[in-house]
């Protein structure tokens, strides 16, 4: 059986030598971002996530790839975001707030560190912040209604939710500020004292999410309307920016 490492640092040498294994000189980098890299990582909880950049002519050899992904997902590596330098650099106007949570937090394992220059233009980045906000308000209220009510089955929906708006809250201090913080504790503080919203709301749902709470059923119908009342308030004051 394959072994779950310890730390995200176990994986990297074996890694590697797979990728080129496979790859050879078509293999550009190999990134690792996330918990993993932000230090937030919990072994057999958490995945690896893992950026893979090729060339053009290593794309035509995925296929060779698929022993080892399988291979690697037992050990936690998640299935690896596959792209191309050129893919990259044309991509930052559509997905601004996914480029950017790798760039903030992310490790070269090996190879070009594509993600150290690109660049982000504030208006794309306000305008996926609100979309990504005003479509987790219409799943949140239809998750709601589906729900009935359940306790349980609404631990699970702020639990599904909740990554998403720690990578929100990443977008909107660099677009405020031109940084964030790489620790998630820390970014909800930052967050939430510069856009005047509830901390302790986020800081309960970000317990809930690592499956610390001791909240009794009635709390949590509680504090997932408090949540939705907090999300309804960053769409508001994201319109504003």
């Amino acid at each position: 059986m394959a072994k779950i490492p310890d730390q995200p640092q176990e994986v990297f040498v074996p890694l590697t030598q797979d990728y080129l294994k496979i790859f050879g000189s078509e293999l550009v980098s190999l990134i690792v971002y996330g918990s993993a890299a932000a230090g937030s990582y919990v072994k057999g909880k958490s995945d690896i996530n893992l950026l893979v950049v090729l060339t053009n002519a290593g794309k035509n050899k995925l296929d060779a790839a698929f022993e080892k992904v399988k291979y690697w997902k037992k050990r936690k590596v998640a299935t690896p975001l596959v792209m191309t330098k050129e893919f990259i650099e044309t991509s930052l106007d559509s997905y601004p707030i996914e480029f950017l949570n790798m760039k903030n937090s992310h490790i070269l394992v090996y190879g070009e560190n594509v993600l150290t220059d690109i660049v982000f233009k504030p208006e794309d980045l306000r305008l996926q912040i609100e979309r990504e906000i005003k479509g987790k308000i219409i799943l949140l209220t239809q998750g709601y209604l589906e729900t009935e009510g359940s306790a349980r089955q609404l631990r699970q929906l702020i639990r599904n939710s909740f990554t998403a708006f720690i990578s929100i809250f990443n977008a909107l201090l660099f677009l405020k500020q031109g940084r964030a913080p790489q620790v998630r504790q820390e970014t909800i503080k930052e967050a939430c004292n510069m856009f005047s919203l509830d901390t302790a709301v986020f800081e309960i749902c970000s317990g809930i999410k690592e499956g610390k709470d001791k909240l009794a059923n009635k709390e949590i119908i509680n504090i997932f309307k408090k949540y939705l009342r907090e999300v309804e308030k960053m769409g508001s004051i994201v319109d504003k920016l």
